[in-house]
């Protein structure tokens, strides 16, 4: 009996078939800087490309199974070894390069690379550092020459072999989280899951071919090529949403008349407020915003630089699994926001088709098995659990963490399994989800538990706030709550800000045992998004700028739970 094949390379073979003249990525390319130029490749280009590819890599050598670390810029090279490598049966290493020198070793270390194909940079890299890529086979070099590395351009031409007939359940990669909440991990990504997220963007989203897609975040740009749509590689550094060039993304989006973009939060702030600085309405008739919650302001100035029957969606998930739930600006503007407001939490929609989303009592323990978890009803704030078909399987060399966060369950006979989402939230009498923050950013007071999202609305009502972070100093179940602000005018904080932040918190139940405010000049966030703020860190220096207080609480370098 034939087994079916869930090789997800196959999907760009497809969509060549269906529409081989038709453009599939739009990059900038070019020797320097000056002379780069928008390039259009077709479909059947695209996947020639990446034919050529998968017959060169296997002369060289490269087999099903081994782990290929890619390191180089977006590109159409990218995109044409990824498909090229899925099409072997490789095993694809995605790692943030921003992630920083420590993160970035420890990850390569522990994901055990057996072939880098790369920009010079990244064979130099791996030279400077042979202990942490002691695993490596081979080196590969995309551009340039570099002595003990071969050149991807001079591999030896050969006919591509057929495609690898890959299970459901066959490793095609590992991508690396963001580490917002601790040292980033390496995330098993399956061929079915690959096609369990394309088939929920196409479906529930509404993508597929004739759309064009502008990514603010490279991987999502493989997606829409999967899925027959054209995709614009940005002309920006993917490392450094925030720091977008709000005038070239908009050229772009106008130049390819772009339909449909997906970005953090990070990047239509940029965005946004230039749109309504310049008074330039963008064609997109779709934006998906996720790696951070969105506030509705935000939500409500995209509104105004769209059309007026545009969507906005939110989607909620994590590396772990995603998408898990979705929901629609209209419903958060118009609906939700003022609740988020008031410290409810933000409000992350209704679970996508086939995905199951449970809230369960807090737990510190493994949780083996689902008879172990005991459900809360509606209303009442514990961890978020979910299971559907885009739940990833495991860490990868890391059994601990996976047992930490997966729960097994046999229903039927049928074993499924569960994900510890790390985050804390309910579900409202309507079935909506709301996410009030992380476990891990929990304050345990005497009082109490604080959630930092829910907490931080009330105070980010101030005019002068740009964000602001609710951290604990202490042991847990005696954490004496701090609030650490960032203003959005830098500089010195005007005097009587910290009365009226007190104030405020002062109005509300969940606030009113804050004594402690503390303006820090620039949050610290993630690489991937810039809009996760690392609160860990933000303890720590909490601690440093209150030593007494810290003192006295027995605050430790690990005083966040």
């Amino acid at each position: 009996m034939m087994r079916q094949d869930c090789n997800i390379a196959q999907v760009l073979a497809t969509a060549a078939q269906a529409q081989p003249e038709a453009i599939a990525l739009v990059v900038k390319e070019g020797k320097t800087r000056q002379h780069k130029k928008w390039q259009h490749y077709s479909f059947s280009e695209l996947a020639e490309r990446s034919r050529q590819f998968a017959g060169s890599l296997q002369a060289a050598g490269l087999c099903r199974g081994e782990r290929v670390m890619l390191m180089l810029r977006p590109s159409l090279d990218f995109v044409a070894l990824t498909f090229a490598l899925f099409h072997l049966g490789a095993v694809i290493i995605l790692i943030d390069p921003g992630m920083g020198y420590r993160n970035l070793l420890r990850c390569i270390r522990t994901v055990q690379p057996e072939t880098l194909i790369g920009v010079g940079r990244a064979i130099l890299f791996s030279r400077l550092f042979p202990g942490t890529f002691h695993t490596l086979k081979k080196r590969i070099c995309v551009f340039g020459r570099l002595p003990g590395s071969m050149r991807l351009k001079t591999l030896p031409q050969a006919a591509a072999p057929p495609a690898f007939t890959a299970a459901a359940d066959d490793l095609a990669a590992v991508i690396f989280t963001s580490g917002s909440t601790g040292p980033p991990k390496g995330v098993h990504y399956t061929h079915g899951i690959f096609h369990a997220q394309l088939q929920l963007i196409r479906d529930y989203y509404g993508i597929g071919p004739g759309d064009t897609d502008q990514p603010g975040f490279t991987l999502f740009g493989l997606f829409s090529t999967a899925l027959g749509a054209k995709a614009v590689l940005p002309d920006m550094d993917p490392t450094k949403p925030a720091q977008v060039d709000p005038q070239k993304f908009v050229a772009g989006i106008q130049a390819e008349k772009v339909s449909y973009s997906f970005g953090s939060p990070a990047i239509w702030r940029v965005v946004s407020r230039y749109c309504l600085e310049q008074e330039i309405r963008l064609p997109l008739h779709t934006v998906l915003m996720a790696g951070a919650p969105v506030p509705g302001e935000l939500l409500a100035d995209m509104q105004k630089i769209l059309p007026e029957d545009a969507r906005i969606f939110t989607p909620y998930g994590a590396t772990e699994s995603l998408p898990v739930a979705s929901i629609e600006a209209r419903e958060i503007v118009g609906k939700t926001w003022v609740a988020t407001r008031k410290g409810r939490g933000y409000c992350v929609g209704r679970p996508l088709p086939d995905m199951d989303v449970r809230i369960i009592a807090v737990s510190e323990e493994e949780i083996a098995d689902w008879h172990q978890v005991r459900e809360l009803p509606p209303g009442e704030i514990g961890e978020i659990v979910v299971r559907g078909p885009v739940v990833t399987p495991a860490y990868d060399h890391n059994a601990a963490e996976t047992r930490r966060a997966k729960i097994v369950s046999v229903e039927d006979g049928t074993k499924g399994l569960w994900h510890r989402m790390g985050d804390m939230g309910y579900v409202d009498e309507e079935g909506r989800l709301w996410f009030c923050g992380r476990k891990a950013h929990r304050v345990l007071s005497a009082e109490g538990p604080m959630y930092s999202v829910c907490c931080e609305a009330i105070f980010n009502e101030h005019p002068l706030l740009l964000r602001s972070a609710l951290v604990g100093l202490g042991r847990p179940g005696r954490h004496i709550p701090v609030l650490v602000v960032e203003l959005k005018q830098k500089g010195k904080a005007p005097a009587g800000l910290t009365e009226e932040l007190l104030a405020l918190g002062q109005t509300s139940e969940l606030t009113r045992t804050i004594r402690h405010i503390l303006v820090h000049p620039a949050f610290p966030v993630d690489i991937r998004h810039n809009a996760k703020i690392f609160r860990e860190e933000l303890a720590q220096w909490a601690a440093q700028q209150l030593p007494r207080l810290a003192a006295d609480s027995g605050t430790t370098n690990d005083s966040q739970p």
